[in-house]
């Protein structure tokens, strides 16, 4: 089949191009580039464009009819959300509610949307459920919250399928080492800390005083091939005629800040020089999530889910991306 994967030449889109073309399908990655990287496009063909532009979209899925929709394309930063909410808003809803309103004017495909663990917020507990109140703090956790609200709507108006994969922080690089992490700005803790380890300049920590065990921030890391490998499922539950619901991505483990930090100095083999700054708005203290239903329903079971493995496979792409 061939399936359109908005956002295809970012991070996790192009993983799931890679998981997609392993399935005998064809992704076709549609991307403005202003966030993703032409050379992470490798397993299909790459159609230049912005979500909000509906004449662009409708050119695209009239030319290559595509059997379902993945949707990664949005922004990603909690700060910088917080800093520039309307840039977060019109791109991540706006431009979802563009891309929508035109695949249903067409034709009424599958749609497996990339959602976030930031539409709950601050949870009551953890692990966090799907049915635990989605309650975000920040403009990101916000957008993300909108698109799922409007899928549930359309479904209702249009009959539309979807689902909504709530995944925890996506880590590591392909195990294969034919793309990876690659953003400018980084802001994701492990590359940063990589960066660090690797040229001896200090790695900036927000916060030092959250109520956990050390003081800083813990999180749920996935790996991104298991992450894509979640959307290919996904997108096999709703071809196979399965209800559109909503899911944790999660490994339903938590490491903090300085757990990271350790873990990658272990690797590396390098220490890793601190500086702790005040805490960024929107952070929560703990995210960790479980995903019994995603395992359920998709039969969905993360594979590199150990903390040294996600490390080491995003340690050796940037060692290769640094040998080209």
């Amino acid at each position: 089949m061939r399936i359109l994967v908005t956002g295809g030449a970012g991070f996790i889109g192009s993983h799931a191009c890679k998981a997609l073309a392993a399935e005998g399908h064809e992704p076709i990655s549609y991307d403005n580039l202003s966030r993703g990287n032409k050379w992470a496009v490798k397993w299909g063909p790459l159609e230049e464009g912005d979500v909000a532009d509906t004449a662009r979209v409708r050119t695209v899925l009239q030319k290559y009819q595509p059997a379902a929709l993945m949707h990664f394309a949005a922004y990603a930063y909690v700060g910088e959300s917080v800093q520039r909410p309307f840039m977060y808003y019109e791109n991540n809803f706006s431009g979802s509610a563009a891309l929508l309103r035109t695949v249903v004017d067409f034709q009424r495909i599958p749609i497996v949307f990339s959602s976030s663990c930031a539409t709950y917020g601050i949870p009551d507990r953890v692990p966090i459920a799907e049915n635990q109140a989605q309650n975000p703090i920040n403009p990101y956790g916000r957008s993300k919250l909108f698109v799922e609200h409007l899928l549930r709507d359309l479904e209702v108006a249009h009959s539309l399928r979807w689902v909504a994969l709530r995944y925890f922080n996506a880590a590591g690089a392909d195990p294969d080492g034919e793309i990876g992490e690659a953003h400018d700005p980084e802001t994701h803790l492990i590359p940063l800390a990589i960066e660090a380890a690797r040229s001896g300049r200090a790695l900036r920590v927000f916060g030092a005083d959250y109520n956990t065990p050390d003081g800083t921030c813990v999180r749920d890391y996935v790996h991104v091939s298991d992450i894509a490998d979640a959307h290919v499922r996904a997108l096999n539950y709703l071809i196979d005629g399965g209800e559109s619901c909503a899911l944790n991505l999660a490994n339903t483990s938590g490491y903090s800040v300085k757990d990271v930090i350790t873990a990658v100095e272990k690797i590396c083999g390098h220490e890793i020089p601190v500086e702790f700054e005040p805490r960024r708005p929107g952070d929560p203290s703990i995210l960790i999530g479980e995903s019994g239903r995603a395992r359920a329903l998709l039969g969905w079971k993360p594979n590199r889910s150990a903390l040294e493995t996600q490390i080491l496979d995003a340690w050796n792409w940037f060692e290769k991306r640094s040998a080209l």
